[in-house]
């Protein structure tokens, strides 16, 4: 039960919607603010009209349900203009002739049982009662013979233009009494959808019961008040019929516009005479290359819809349109086409300014078979993997699209120099070209995203491009992302950022060679300041030296110590290492063997190699340390050679002593190993006081003392090779 008080305390309700429900009875009371008040698709037997509902002025929309219909039902609402009244019918079993009349609406929607016979008096009075009629549900399994024709009288009383029939099951020639029903009246719109039809399929002879003296082909190629037919999803029940006898009544009719559309029709005949056609929609078909060749009766129509058929051909296309003088819009769409060279050339209406070629097998060639005078071209889903150079020029071509083909770059405009929109989504495009707007100065759109993007130094031209055209690009940023590498996959192209440096090869080789010759300037001024070629001679020289006491001496290669010491002084400093440091050590305790170049150094072999033989030789080497040693460039090497073995051998075998203080900035810059000793390592500097002298020797004695191997040499041979030493090296320094 519906009790309306239960929204007494909504008195600004406007909108009511209680349809599908299980509602038998309802109580009314007053909304007064009511648009909108739906009923539909409940069990009330008889119409739930109140006399309240006499009084909702701003009521709009009706909805309502019963099982029967009676005229004096809408006795309450017969005063209202309503906009649309919508009655759901189940269950039904009576309806009181013309009650529907008794309506004041624009428009009406009736959903008829779906398991009985329909009642053809509701199609009667609905079209004598609004202007738009759409009823559901016209089922008739009677024999024809029993069809209840509609009266003479009710020709003059029909003020519906707008006629919608939808889930209709009836005899062919049922529906043709309908059909010539609607035509002799003021309908402009017929439209038929879900449609299942029954035989037989032949001749209509008579109409309301009397002959007709014209054939039904006839009849509808006189005029009528009709303007559109449409069939949607049309089905049949017969294994065999006259599909001429059909076809013909629809090509014949008087009407501008017919669409017959997803109806398995496999051929449609070209009309006998000049036809009035200006819009005809054959989608979803089987039509195939032989439809309207040759026909040229259809010289007014202007658009012509061919969507999702079997054509083939695209050159059989072309000829089909030639003759249509007037043709503007033609949709190819959802084919089979194919175009080669060896069809031969295209010929196509003059008039054609807009084509849909999308989906179907073309390639490149189709660009040789397109319209001269053609203004926008649908070539999206094919196989078009470039736009060939040479083809002849379109110049009123203003709209491209060539989205889900196979290319691979922008093409250029040198053949479309008036395009102004052009649309390349969904292709195999990595690097665009970036001359694309310089070839094409006319576009002013330009669709490229959802394409496999690689993120590189090319891609970065584009992206100066996108700033440059002033937002031409259509869908930036969201519909341009990067592809490869895969570690950018993802990244949109605003995201993406390459140095200036990394992408221009030219800058990248100039700064490499300036880094290069600065390079050169700071390695060849760190050799020319820390003397590294001076330290490259003496490593050279001291490999020479141990490679050659390696191949002449083998029995000198495990080298015994023979003196605990090597003293490294100045010329300038002899004084003091002959009359203070030898006589100290060598004539005290320990029996101190000391190794002097005077009295050491063997005639015969290099300065180098008998420095190098005295260091190894030696327990320990002292340097003598002063103004006057780091002025000698032979105390040098002696240190180097020295500081060598230290590392080499892992050895603690340095003792330096300080016998007079030395400035930093004495030293020169290349002895840093001079002055990274000084830093780092203790050092014996010489007292001035007498009293410590003492503890000074004793403290340098200890370290140098070690016993050393038995000496394989006398005395007097010592003897001998010190004093030819001597003299050889003094002539030498």
């Amino acid at each position: 039960e519906l009790d309306f008080s239960a929204f007494m305390f909504n008195q600004d309700l406007e909108y009511l919607d209680l349809s599908h429900n299980n509602i038998w009875t309802a109580y009314c009371q007053l909304l007064a603010r009511l648009r909108h008040l739906d009923l539909s698709f409940n069990k009330f037997t008889v119409l739930p009209i109140c006399q309240e509902f006499g009084i909702m002025f701003h009521l709009e929309y009706l909805g309502l349900s019963a099982m029967m219909i009676r005229r004096s039902d809408f006795r309450y609402v017969a005063h209202l203009q309503l906009d649309t009244v919508f009655l759901t019918l189940e269950d039904f079993s009576l309806y009181e002739p013309l009650s529907l009349t008794a309506l004041n609406t624009r428009s009406l929607h009736i959903v008829f049982a779906t398991n009985q016979n329909f009642n053809f008096s509701l199609l009667y009075d609905g079209m004598s009662t609004s202007e738009k009629l759409k009823i559901v549900n016209l089922r008739y399994t009677l024999s024809h013979k029993d069809f209840p024709s509609p009266s003479l009288e009710l020709q003059k009383k029909i003020k519906t233009t707008d006629l919608t029939l939808d889930t209709v099951d009836l005899e062919w020639t049922v529906i043709l009494q309908i059909f010539l029903l609607v035509w002799d009246s003021s309908v402009e719109h017929l439209t038929v959808r879900n449609l299942i039809f029954r035989g037989p399929v032949e001749e209509l002879t008579e109409y309301k019961h009397v002959p007709l003296l014209r054939s039904l082909e006839q009849l509808l190629s006189l005029g009528s008040s009709m303007k559109a037919l449409t069939l949607e999803r049309v089905r049949n029940k017969l294994y065999y019929f006259n599909q001429e006898i059909l076809y013909r009544q629809f090509s014949e009719m008087n009407i501008d516009s017919l669409t017959i559309h997803d109806a398995c029709m496999p051929h449609m005949l070209c009309p006998k005479k000049p036809s009035s056609f200006q819009y005809i929609n054959f989608s979803r078909n089987a039509l195939t290359d032989e439809l309207f060749q040759n026909c040229d009766t259809l010289a007014n129509l202007k658009i012509l819809i061919l969507h999702r058929n079997k054509f083939e051909s695209l050159s059989k296309v072309s000829f089909m349109t030639s003759r249509m003088k007037s043709l503007r819009y033609l949709d190819m769409s959802s084919n089979l086409l194919r175009n080669s060279r060896a069809e031969g050339r295209c010929q196509w209406a003059d008039s054609l300014s807009e084509l849909d070629l999308s989906s179907n097998q073309l390639t490149e060639a189709v660009f040789e078979c397109l319209p001269a005078n053609i203004n926008k071209v649908d070539l999206q889903n094919n196989q078009i993997a470039s736009v060939p150079k040479g083809i002849t020029e379109l110049h009123s071509l203003q709209e491209l699209n060539l989205a889900s083909n196979r290319l691979a770059d922008l093409p250029g405009c040198r053949a479309f120099t008036g395009l102004e929109i052009l649309n390349i989504e969904r292709n195999l495009i990595l690097t665009p070209s970036a001359d694309f707007f310089e070839t094409c100065p006319s576009v002013k759109e330009l669709q490229a995203g959802q394409n496999p993007f690689k993120c590189s130094c090319e891609l970065q031209d584009f992206l100066r491009l996108e700033r440059q055209s002033g937002g031409k690009l259509s869908g930036w940023p969201e519909a341009y992302v990067c592809k490869y590498p895969e570690d950018l996959s993802g990244t949109q192209l605003k995201d993406f950022h390459l140095t200036e440096l990394a992408c221009n090869t030219t800058l990248l080789l100039v700064t490499a060679l300036l880094l290069t010759l600065v390079l050169v300037a700071v390695v060849a001024f760190l050799c020319i300041y820390l003397d590294v070629p001076w330290y490259v001679r003496m490593l050279w020289q001291w490999t020479q030296t141990k490679r050659r006491a390696w191949h002449d001496c083998p029995e000198e290669r495990e080298t015994a110590l023979q003196f605990h010491a090597f003293i490294s002084y100045s010329e300038r400093d002899s004084l003091w290492v002959k009359n203070e440091l030898i006589p100290n050590l060598e004539k005290g305790e320990g029996c101190i063997q000391l190794c002097q170049h005077e009295r050491n150094f063997i005639p015969g072999k290099s300065i180098v190699e008998n420095i190098i033989n005295c260091i190894e030789k030696s327990y320990k080497s002292i340097f003598v340390l002063s103004p006057n040693f780091v002025q000698s460039e032979w105390c040098h090497y002696e240190l180097y050679f020295a500081h060598h073995r230290l590392f080499s051998e892992n050895s603690n075998s340095l003792i330096l002593i300080l016998l007079e203080p030395i400035p930093s900035y004495v030293i020169p810059a290349r002895y840093h190993k001079l002055k990274a000793l000084m830093a780092k390592r203790t050092y014996l500097e010489w007292p001035k006081e007498r009293s410590k002298h003492a503890l000074f020797w004793a403290n340098l004695r200890a370290a140098v003392n070690i016993k050393l191997p038995t000496s394989f040499e006398t005395d007097e041979e010592q003897s001998d090779v010190t004093s030819t030493s001597s003299i050889t090296q003094r002539l030498i320094k």
